[in-house]
């Protein structure tokens, strides 16, 4: 599984920094997806839901820390490079 395009839309709304979609092999987006500034620095959060108890779940998750480690280098890498270009 390869990413093979990450789009990022900057956001200033409290910690939110940004929404993000991601392709997997040309075949597969996912969209939805957030970088948020918390107190240990950035971190990517994956799409999620509100439930009716008021608590979230994610629609979209890695099954493995790897993976997850591999989305989120990705992702703030891209992040990191358009933010640069923006200012």
């Amino acid at each position: 599984m390869e990413i093979t395009e990450i789009r990022i839309v900057l956001k200033t709304e409290g910690p939110l920094r940004a929404f993000v979609t991601i392709t997997l092999d040309n075949s597969l987006a996912i969209r939805d997806m957030k970088i948020i500034e918390g107190p240990k620095g950035l971190f990517v959060a994956m799409p999620s839901k509100k439930l009716k108890d008021g608590m979230y779940r994610d629609i979209v998750h890695p099954v493995n820390a790897e993976t997850r480690a591999k989305i989120e280098q990705k992702v703030l890498a891209e992040y990191q490079r358009v933010i640069g270009k923006a200012t």
